[in-house]
């Protein structure tokens, strides 16, 4: 078993971001609570240098300015697995910024792994597999079990020698520019706040064809959701399930006993939660049904069809690489192209998602591409 520290003190954290500004390189990972609450937030931050681990609880009320001084600081590596996840956790709740990161997730797929878990790439490197049975712990609760904590542990612990071997990888295949590109737009990520759309019940019920009524049923159920879930701190589809607000849509039920017919609605809704779902239905056969959304128009068929070019141009190239074909180029930047269809290599580089190195390995290929496709 090996031994961690545990933080959660001013005093300590103080003493630990001075320890590590002495050091190049951090292994991070974190922790939230987003099977367990109605808006995520991070509970735990993993730091792993190549001589100690350690656990954050940001929960206790201290001052992360510190860790945050670390995070923007261009002579310390981050190093992280999906590190998406975390820069974007970690800039909404804290308002860090990032600088200097190596995502082994992506260096993974830029090399050609197809099984690219962290416990898969621990397990290939160094016999490891990491338990992977505490995914779905509440990291809100306090105290956390020691098993808990030895999981969130094991997530930074082996992450520095891994990036040495993914970085070996790179450099072998020649591939360590297009990595390093990769990481400085992670690092650039911006997060999104999160918010309710009160028109979001048109996901479900265009699908499935629901009458008018039906739809305005299903906009009832769908919005007292919203309510429950706020009110008991739970995800929406801990409330209800999608399934479950068509089903009543479909069904309207019209007495606590047609509600627990229902396979779909949890016990504790209908527990503490039954008069208001069938009020919900009520109002919704009674309502003027909502007027059906107005669809974006269609897209430019000139511009689908450079899109198309393009995607087969990504297929031949990621099958020549072994790689997965967003490796290449991303949905949304081929999209991009296929818009604005530039004919030059400086109108490609101001496109989002075609840095330098991009440019330089592909430029020229798609703007064939798209002269070919002009003829």
């Amino acid at each position: 078993m090996i031994p961690f520290t545990y933080i959660d003190t001013d005093d300590q954290l103080r003493a630990l971001a001075d320890a590590l500004t002495r050091v190049p390189r951090i292994a991070l990972d974190t922790e939230s609570n987003s099977l367990h609450a109605y808006r995520e937030r991070v509970c735990l931050i993993q730091l792993s240098t190549d001589s100690a681990d350690f656990i954050i609880d940001p929960l206790a009320g201290i001052d992360l300015a510190p860790l945050g001084a670390i995070m923007a600081d261009p002579a310390i590596e981050k190093v992280a697995h999906a590190a998406e996840n975390d820069v974007m956790a970690l800039k909404r709740d804290f308002g860090f910024s990032f600088a200097t990161l190596f995502d082994t997730l992506s260096a993974a797929r830029i090399c050609g792994f197809r099984r690219i878990g962290l416990s898969d790439l621990t397990e290939h490197y160094f016999g490891a597999a990491l338990d992977k049975s505490h995914q779905r712990d509440n990291w809100g609760e306090r105290p956390l079990a020691p098993e808990s904590l030895r999981y969130a542990q094991m997530d930074t612990h082996y992450l520095l020698r891994l990036r040495d071997k993914l970085t070996a990888e790179l450099v072998r295949l020649k591939r360590w520019r297009h990595a390093q590109e990769v990481f400085a737009e992670l690092c650039a990520l911006t997060p999104s706040t999160p918010s309710f759309d009160p028109e979001g019940y048109w996901r479900i019920a265009l699908p499935l064809q629901l009458s008018p009524r039906q739809t305005a049923v299903l906009r009832e159920v769908y919005l007292l959701r919203e309510t429950i879930a706020k009110t008991v701190d739970l995800p929406v589809y801990r409330v209800l399930t999608d399934k479950a607000l068509s089903t009543l849509a479909r069904l309207m039920p019209q007495s606590e006993a047609d509600l627990c017919d229902l396979e779909d609605i949890p016990i504790f809704m209908l527990e503490h939660f039954s008069a208001d779902l069938l009020s919900a239905v009520n109002r919704g056969l009674t309502a003027v049904p909502p007027p059906p959304p107005r669809l974006p128009p269609p897209n430019d068929p000139v511009t689908v069809l450079r899109y198309t070019a393009l995607r087969a141009w990504r297929r031949t190239q990621a099958q020549a690489h072994g790689l997965d074909p967003d490796v290449i180029l991303t949905k949304d930047t081929l999209w991009q192209i296929a818009e604005r269809n530039p004919d030059s290599l400086d109108q490609l580089r101001d496109l989002h998602g075609m840095g330098e190195w991009r440019v330089s390995a592909h430029g020229e290929a798609i703007l064939r591409v798209l002269r070919q496709h002009r003829k």
